[in-house]
């Protein structure tokens, strides 16, 4: 797939796009509260994504 379909693709998709850096301050740890529940979203130093409660 290349760059001009993607971009074609998130235009016309309506979901919120949130960047992971900015969630974490730059850092690689954030907590998002959900229901009352507490989870904690890290960036791994291979640049992966960890979502966990």
């Amino acid at each position: 797939m290349n760059a001009y379909v993607e971009a074609q693709t998130l235009i016309q998709d309506t979901t919120p796009i949130h960047d992971a850096m900015n969630l974490t301050s730059g850092g690689s740890l954030a907590r998002i509260v959900l229901n009352g529940q507490v989870y904690s979203l890290r960036i791994t130093r291979a640049g992966k994504l960890i979502l966990t409660k």
